[in-house]
């Protein structure tokens, strides 16, 4: 029996037997899939919202090249956190102020990072 002549319950079993038959027949696109990161990871990446980019790649690389050992990169980690807790306090401060936005961007925090000697 062949793909044009299945039933449908039995198309829906032998679907990816089918598929390469149905494309090039016409019956069906070629689907192109979208990889698409989720809305919270972009978040993460951009710089207006998340100061700590660097940081983090940072210390990801490092992970990566010491085989996931994490006592290889206490330094890294502790520079992330710093960093975190840094610009969290800037936020809270901000907020306290009533300044809109809390989190600075990214043109202010470089300003502020210039201003201040060795902040994290």
């Amino acid at each position: 029996m062949g793909c044009d002549t299945l039933r449908v319950e039995e198309r829906r079993r032998q679907v990816a037997f089918c598929l390469p038959w149905l494309v090039t027949a016409g019956v069906l696109e070629p689907r192109v899939r979208v990889s698409r990161m989720p809305k919270y990871a972009q978040q993460l990446r951009d710089h207006d919202r998340n100061p700590c980019i660097a940081e983090t790649d940072a210390s990801r690389k490092c992970m990566d090249d010491n085989n996931y050992k994490k006592d290889m990169c206490t330094d890294y980690f502790l520079k992330y956190k710093n960093c975190r807790k840094f610009w969290h306090d800037i936020m809270m401060q901000r907020k306290r102020n009533g300044v809109k936005p809390e989190m600075p961007s990214a043109e202010e925090r470089k300003k502020i990072l210039e201003s201040v000697e060795k902040p994290y």
